[in-house]
Formats: structure tokens, C-alpha cells, sequence
């Protein structure tokens, strides 16, 4: 049995800078009443035809890979985590493969929103401990701009989002008091359709469908939340996942040197430091400069304070995530 550790780390974001002010201009909203609601001030839009789901990953892997020393004929498997491909199938993972010029290794898409890179850095974490795998590259990469509704109808989710990647290489670790010591999954599909976005789908309405009906107040097709229910969701299963990883390996609330928690709104990332009672040192939030990138947001906001030394050799880094499924998860890790 092995653990597996974090060899390398990497993000991409699109240059172009959205500001609040920016979406006020098309949407009836503003910048007070965006920070006050999500902690947002920017976020960032691709330019169409520049990136794409796939091409951001692909970036953000490369620096990923090259940090980690792993050469990339040495990838064993890779595992991407979107809810924005670019197809509706074939998923990004094969896309990445061809665009890496990886060998013809497995590749595998993980569907599961804000905690999808949680959950896509478990699938790659128990390959790697039962001894399959050596070298897993994990992205988390999303593109929202372009299947938002900019208007102010779709206003309390619009601002919300933004485009981005980040990527991850796991490796085996034979110290084991090192590496990533667990990780924990859970889901509670009854609130499913709390955040959701039904259209197009097979079981609900397919393109022939939105086609059509050809409904100018359709809204299927644009992501629906109910922000409220949501948020008070998050926060009690946030601790409870927290703990629940703290507590698997007889550690502290103390113990934490780094907790990198999905940037959905800096309320919640707010309401959790307080809960726990940890300094500004200790959380990294970066949701001002990016808005929710899903399942994108824990690997920019690891990398970001990887890079910016908050993260040393030794500390207890832990990540945490909850979103649409309802579905939520942790990762504990010896750096």
C-alpha cells in the first residue's frame, strides 16, 4: 500500500478581466451589490475561439506536469473533472490525452460540480494507493461565460461564475505520514434539482425539444439555483466534512496549517474560517479575482497559495467542497 502526494501544480486562467462594473453595463445589478452578496469583484470570461474547457486544462496540465519532474511519458491515467465540456461527448479527459500526446492511458471524466476536483483527486488517490498507477494527472477546468444567461433575468447566478483551470500531478509516496492520509465523499440527491441545469438532456428536454418549442422564456437551458437553500446547506456540510476528515486522522482543528475551500462565495468561505476559528493565514481565498470556477476553484486557489509560499513542506493542508448533486467531500494531506 502506498500514499499518493502532490508532485506538481498548475493553473490557467483567460486574460479577459470581467469586472462587476463591466456586467452592470449589460445587467441591472452593480458592485456593491454583487461584493455584498459573494465577495465577487472580477472574474474572467474566455474570448470564444481562444480556449476552450479542454485548452485551458491542457495548459494548466502542462505546468502541472512540468513542475512535478514526472515526464509525461510517465502519466499513467488522468482524471478530469468538468461540468462544461466541450461535446457532450466524448468527455475532455481522451481530449487532453490527444492534445498532451500522452500515451494511450486511461482517461476518465468526473461529473460532480463544486466537488468534482475533490472527488476527481480521490479517484487518482486510490489507483495510486492499491498500486495500479504511479503518475495521475488530475484537472478541474470549466467555461461558464458561454452558457450563462447575461441578462438581468439570470442576474442572481450570472455574476456569480467564471472560466478557468487548474491541474494536479499525484504520485507515489512511500512515506506514509505523507501525502494525501484520506479523503471523504458523500452525496444527497433529494436536493438535486436545488442547483441544477436540466436542459438539454436526455430525461428531460433534448435540443429537438428546445428547438421546437422555440420559447424565449425558456429557462431549462440556463443553470436555475436556489441560493438561499444552498448556502445553508453548504455551511453546516462544510464542518461536517472538515471534521469528519480531522477526526479519521486523530487530528485537531488546531492542526491546520492551509484550508483551500471551494470559492462558491466568500460568505461561506467566511462563515467556515469563523466557525473554526482560523486566522486569514490559514484560509486562501481568491473567489474576488475569479468568481466560481466549480470544479476549477480548489486547484487554482491550491496552486495560487502553493505558489505564494503559504504552503510549506510538512503542514496539514486540507480541502473541502460542496455543491450541486448535492454533493460534498474533503482531502486531508501531509504536505
Amino acid at each position: 500500500m502506498y500514499h499518493s502526494k502532490i508532485a506538481g501544480l498548475g493553473y490557467y486562467v483567460p486574460s479577459n478581466v470581467v469586472t462587476n462594473d463591466d456586467l452592470s453595463k449589460i445587467i441591472d445589478t452593480n458592485d456593491e451589490w454583487i461584493q455584498e452578496r459573494t465577495g465577487i469583484q472580477e472574474r474572467r470570461h474566455i474570448i470564444r475561439g481562444e480556449d476552450t474547457t479542454t485548452t485551458m486544462g491542457v495548459k494548466a496540465a502542462k505546468i502541472a506536469i512540468e513542475r512535478s519532474g514526472v515526464a509525461k511519458e510517465d502519466i499513467d491515467f488522468v482524471v478530469f473533472a468538468t461540468l462544461s465540456p466541450d461535446y457532450y461527448f466524448p468527455g475532455p479527459g481522451v481530449l487532453v490525452q490527444r492534445d498532451l500526446g500522452l500515451r494511450t492511458v486511461g482517461a476518465l471524466d468526473v461529473r460532480n460540480q463544486c466537488s468534482g476536483f475533490v472527488y476527481a483527486i480521490s479517484v487518482a488517490d486510490q489507483y495510486i494507493k492499491t498500486g495500479m498507477y504511479k503518475n495521475v494527472l488530475v484537472i478541474g477546468s470549466e467555461v461558464h461565460s458561454t452558457g450563462l444567461d447575461m441578462t438581468t433575468r439570470g442576474r442572481g447566478v450570472s455574476v456569480i461564475f467564471g472560466d478557468g483551470a487548474g491541474a494536479a500531478v499525484l504520485s507515489r509516496e512511500e512515506d506514509l505520514t505523507k501525502g494525501i492520509l484520506s479523503t471523504h465523499l458523500h452525496s444527497e440527491g433529494q436536493h438535486a434539482e436545488e442547483l441544477s441545469l436540466k436542459a438539454p438532456g436526455m430525461g428531460a428536454r433534448w435540443v429537438t425539444d428546445i428547438l421546437a418549442d422555440n420559447d424565449p422564456n425558456d429557462e431549462s437551458y440556463y443553470p436555475y439555483m436556489n441560493g438561499q437553500f444552498v448556502f445553508k446547506n453548504a455551511v453546516v456540510r462544510f464542518a461536517e466534512v472538515i471534521n469528519e476528515g480531522l477526526e479519521a486522522n486523530g487530528l485537531q482543528v488546531s492542526d491546520i496549517d492551509m484550508l483551500i475551500p471551494h470559492q462558491a462565495n466568500l460568505r461561506i468561505s467566511q462563515y467556515i474560517q469563523n466557525k473554526f476559528k482560523l486566522s486569514d493565514d490559514q484560509v486562501h481565498n481568491n473567489i474576488q479575482k475569479y468568481g466560481n470556477t466549480t470544479a476549477a476553484s480548489i486547484p487554482i486557489a491550491l496552486t495560487e497559495a502553493w505558489e505564494q509560499g503559504k504552503i510549506k513542506s510538512g503542514d496539514t493542508v486540507v480541502l473541502a467542497a460542496f455543491g450541486s448533486g448535492f454533493t460534498w467531500a474533503s482531502a486531508i494531506i501531509k504536505w
